[in-house]
C-alpha cells in the first residue's frame, strides 16, 4: 500500500499543468455550427440577464437541480454530495442578486462568475467597433494573457442576437473562471463550503489549474492506474454537461431561448475539452507500465525521467493547441476553408455515433479521444521542431508568446506537415460531430414535456 501511495504521488505530478484544452473554443464552434440548420437558420433570440430567467423559472429550477443532484449521486464514479444548505429553493421575496448567488452556489460554480451579456465575434467578421468592446474583466475573472486576441462585444437586454453567436461564444465561457477555486484548500470562501474536498490534482500555484478536474476526464485508463492513483477518477466534466444541458432544455421549453443557447454552449465546452487527447488520457503515447516504471525510478531517487516526462507532456499539449488556434485564426482572417474548417463543417459522419445521452461524453467522446492519443503524440514528435516537443529543457509555456508555430512548421517536410494537418483535422472533425450531437440532444429534450 505504501508503494502504491508513492506511485500515486508521482502520477499526480503528470496531471493538471494544462487545465485549458482548445485555446479558444468559439473559433472552432463558429465553423462547426455555421452550416447546421438547427443553429444557423434559427430565429434571432432576445438577450436577457441571467436574473430574468432565474426569477420566472425559480420553482422549475428548484425541481431540476434536485433531480440533477440525484442523477450525479447515482451515475458518477466519484461524487461528493452537495451540502444540503446549498440546495436551490424558490423564494419569491428575495432580491435578484440573492437569487443569482443561490443559483450559482447550488451549481457549485464560482459565485463571482460574470455571466455578462456579450458575444465573442466570429473571427471572420470585421473587427468590432472599439467602443462596443467590454473590458476583459467584465466577462472573465481570470487574468488577461499577453498577446490575447479575445474580443468581447457587449450586448444589451432586449437586443436580438443570432443563436450561432450566442452558442459559439458560450462554448468558451467555462474557461473564464467558472470552475476556479472550488476546493476546500482553495484560497476562496466558496471552496470551503462546496463539499468537493481538497484539490485532487493540478498545480494550485497556476492561476487556472484548479479547474482541471472539471475539464479533464480519465475514464479509460488501465485498472492498475486506478489502483495506484484513485484520485484519477475524481473528475467532473459529466456533472457540468448534465447540469448545463438540463438548464438549456428548461430554458428552451419555458421561452427563454437566449439562455437555452447560452447554457447549451456552456455544456458543449466540457464535451469539446474531452475531444482533446491530453484531456482524456493521463499520458498520451505512454503505456501504463512505463508510467509506473518511471515513477518507481523516481521513488528510488532517480526522478529525472519523471520530471522530463512532465515537461514533454505539457509542451506537446500546448504546441497542439497553439497550432490548431493559429491555423483556424489565419484561415478566418483570409476567409478560407481549408482542411480544419472542412472537417468542422462535415456532418456526414455525425450519425455514426450513438444518439446523445447523459454518458455520451464518457462512453463515446473520451474513449475515442483516449484511443487517438498515441498516434497524435507520434505525429507531433515527428513533425514539430524537436526543441518544442522532444527537449525537456525547453518550456513551451514560458516561451509560447514569442513562437510563430506556423512559420516553424512551414520549414518542415511537406509530407510531415500533411500528417499533422490530417490528424488535427480528425480532431476537429470529432469536435464538430460531438458538438452537433449534443445540440441535437438538447433540442430533443427541450421538445419533451
Amino acid at each position: 500500500m505504501k508503494r502504491f501511495t508513492l506511485i500515486a504521488a508521482g502520477l499526480l505530478a503528470l496531471i493538471g499543468s494544462n487545465a485549458l484544452a482548445w485555446s479558444n473554443h468559439s473559433y472552432a464552434a463558429y465553423r462547426a455550427f455555421e452550416k447546421m440548420p438547427e443553429v444557423a437558420s434559427a430565429a434571432p433570440v432576445v438577450a436577457e440577464p441571467l436574473e430574468a430567467f432565474l426569477k420566472t423559472q425559480e420553482k422549475a429550477i428548484e425541481t431540476l437541480l434536485a433531480g440533477q443532484e440525484a442523477w450525479a449521486a447515482a451515475n458518477l464514479a466519484v461524487y461528493p454530495p452537495r451540502p444540503a444548505t446549498l440546495a436551490f429553493t424558490a423564494k419569491a421575496e428575495r432580491t435578484d442578486e440573492a437569487r443569482r448567488q443561490a443559483f450559482l452556489m447550488a451549481l457549485r460554480v464560482a459565485p463571482n462568475s460574470r455571466f455578462a451579456l456579450y458575444v465573442q465575434p466570429d473571427p471572420r467578421a470585421p473587427l468590432p467597433d472599439p467602443k462596443a468592446l467590454l473590458a476583459h474583466s467584465a466577462v472573465d475573472t481570470l487574468p488577461e494573457q499577453a498577446n490575447s486576441n479575445y474580443r468581447f462585444v457587449g450586448i444589451k437586454a432586449g437586443e436580438k442576437i443570432a443563436p450561432l453567436a450566442v452558442l459559439a461564444s458560450a462554448c468558451d465561457e467555462p474557461d473564464y473562471g467558472l470552475d476556479i477555486n472550488l476546493w476546500s484548500d482553495s484560497p476562496s470562501e466558496w471552496g470551503k463550503v462546496y463539499g468537493f474536498g481538497a484539490l485532487p490534482f493540478g498545480n494550485p500555484a497556476l492561476y487556472f489549474s484548479t479547474q482541471a478536474p472539471f475539464h479533464m476526464g480519465f475514464y479509460h485508463e488501465d485498472r492498475i492506474i486506478y489502483l495506484a492513483a484513485p484520485f484519477v477518477k475524481t473528475t467532473f466534466p459529466l456533472l457540468r454537461v448534465h447540469q448545463y444541458s438540463g438548464l438549456a432544455a428548461l430554458a428552451f421549453r419555458s421561452g427563454h431561448s437566449y439562455w437555452g443557447w447560452r447554457f447549451t454552449g456552456l455544456a458543449l465546452h466540457y464535451v469539446e475539452d474531452l475531444t482533446q487527447p491530453y484531456h482524456a488520457s493521463l499520458s498520451p503515447g505512454n503505456a501504463s507500465i512505463k508510467l509506473i516504471g518511471i515513477n518507481l525510478l523516481a521513488m528510488a531517487g532517480f526522478p529525472k525521467m519523471k520530471d522530463e516526462m512532465i515537461v514533454l507532456l505539457s509542451n506537446r499539449h500546448l504546441a497542439l493547441e497553439k497550432y490548431q488556434n493559429q491555423v483556424i485564426h489565419k484561415h478566418a482572417q483570409a476567409q478560407q476553408d481549408e482542411a480544419l474548417e472542412q472537417a468542422l463543417h462535415d456532418s456526414t459522419g455525425d450519425g455514426r455515433y450513438p444518439a446523445w445521452s447523459d454518458l455520451y461524453a464518457r462512453d463515446v467522446v473520451s474513449r475515442q479521444s483516449q484511443a487517438l492519443g498515441g498516434r497524435l503524440t507520434d505525429i507531433l514528435v515527428e513533425t514539430l521542431p524537436g526543441a518544442y516537443v522532444s527537449d525537456p529543457s525547453f518550456d513551451f509555456g514560458v516561451k509560447e508568446s514569442g513562437i510563430d508555430l506556423l512559420a516553424e512548421i512551414g520549414k518542415q517536410d511537406a509530407g510531415k506537415r500533411a500528417r499533422l494537418e490530417a490528424v488535427t483535422a480528425e480532431l476537429m472533425g470529432n469536435f464538430g460531430a460531438h458538438s452537433r450531437n449534443l445540440v441535437r440532444g438538447v433540442l430533443k429534450a427541450a421538445s419533451t414535456p
